[in-house]
């Protein structure tokens, strides 16, 4: 069982994320604090990131470039979800392997997961 590690600031999208990918077989780890993302990968050691791109404290894309120049965490595949028009652009800069649009559909969601678990 592959497991996800989702980060979001707004709490009923953090459920419903977590409610779609664990109906589809996935273990989910859900996380409202942004700046927790770091500490969490080196506990649990997730597949796949999933994070929000605008969130107070440290941003979606701050988070990705952090990840993406340490050693150790730079190879975790990580999905930039957003519903901001040029947020597309702005995570595959900062270094994301890919790109959600909020509002997703369901089958996007757990399609975008999968094809990074390959």
């Amino acid at each position: 069982m592959s497991q996800i590690l989702v980060c979001d600031d707004e709490q009923e999208i953090l459920d419903i994320t977590r409610l779609i990918l664990e109906d589809a077989g996935h273990q989910v780890i859900a996380v409202i604090d942004s700046g927790a993302v770091a500490s969490l990968i080196e506990q649990e050691q997730p597949d796949v990131l999933l994070i929000d791109l605008w969130m107070p404290g440290l941003s979606g894309d701050q988070v990705v470039r952090q990840l993406r120049n340490n050693g150790s965490m730079r190879h975790i595949p990580i999905v930039v979800i957003s519903a901001s028009k040029e947020g597309k652009e702005i995570a595959y800069a900062a270094g994301a392997d890919d790109f959600l649009e909020k509002p997703y559909d369901i089958d996007d969601l757990v399609a975008i997961v999968e094809k990074q678990l390959v």
